[in-house]
């Protein structure tokens, strides 16, 4: 399938993006970290069939603008960004799907934005209220987030990754899968090259230095409003990064209904290791 690039300015920076098919309903894919707009191949093939898809760089991710500061890459301003990109698309709701950062974009931009929400669909990553909660005080989910700590060193962290890309995305990405074929050779080369452009590390990085030294000093930036839309979350049980246990209790944080789906055998890359799953689940659950 040809994929079709497009740039739009939004919220004072210019942002790149995938569009397939012409569907009446649009769906808007935000990817992770280390990830980009590629990320959703698999999904923008199978989603594209019923409606209109966009995968978004995210600001700071490859063709996307990356403005300098940390600040500048709070989650509410990224959700910002998708705020003004539904209109500008010509839609006045989008359904929301997010996995990992573009996860925790999607939870806040449906307590933020919820006019703008049709439904939302989550890829791991937990509701921020829980993940915050975990952080804090569990031990086990500490551990497992030791890269977030190491990712607030100034310059350390870009100057290693530079110098291992490769050997980053092989173990960290592709070893983490289950299903071994999920990232090719040639794949692999494609978020190396994303990750070599300019700025990039650095601005990517930033969504967990504004996390870590900018949103969680200021409380007031971590929305606490239910959500109101139908939400699904798509979990892969095997997530070497985020405990499963932060999926149990979400009820009271939402009006809306709220379905989960449990992937066993699959990894935290979960719309890689088991694509046909989440193209099933997320086929039959957007309407």
């Amino acid at each position: 399938m040809e994929f079709n690039h497009y740039y739009i300015e939004v919220n004072g920076v210019e942002l790149h993006y995938v569009k397939a098919g012409n569907g009446k309903k649009l769906v808007v894919l935000l990817h992770g970290w280390p990830e980009f707009w590629y990320s959703w191949h698999h999904q923008i093939i199978e989603l594209s069939k019923k409606f209109t898809v966009v995968a978004v760089d995210m600001r700071g991710f490859n063709e996307s603008e990356k403005p300098k500061g940390k600040e500048n890459y709070q989650a509410h301003i990224v959700g910002n960004d998708i705020a003004e990109l539904i209109p500008k698309l010509g839609f006045k709701k989008a359904h929301i799907v997010g996995h990992d950062w573009g996860g925790a974009i999607a939870w806040g931009f449906a307590m933020n934005h919820s006019q703008l929400v049709d439904q939302l669909a989550v890829l791991n990553c937990p509701h921020p209220k829980i993940f915050i909660k975990f952080l804090k005080k569990e031990p086990q989910q500490i551990l497992k987030s030791w890269y977030m700590f190491f990712l607030q060193l100034p310059i350390l962290p870009e100057f290693l990754l530079e110098k291992t890309l490769k050997q980053f995305f092989r173990y960290f990405v592709k070893g983490w899968c289950y299903n071994k074929d999920a990232f090719s050779e040639e794949e692999i080369q494609l978020y190396v090259d994303a990750y070599m452009k300019p700025g990039a590390l650095t601005a990517t990085i930033n969504y967990y230095r504004a996390m870590m030294q900018v949103t969680i000093r200021n409380p007031s930036n971590i929305p606490s409003r239910k959500i109101s839309s139908d939400t699904l979350l798509i979990w892969g049980e095997n997530d070497q990064a985020l405990s499963k246990e932060m999926t149990y209790g979400m009820n009271p944080y939402f009006e809306g209904n709220l379905e989960m789906k449990y992937i066993p055998n699959c990894s935290h890359w979960v719309q890689n290791d088991a694509p046909e799953a989440v193209n099933e689940y997320l086929m039959a659950f957007l309407k």
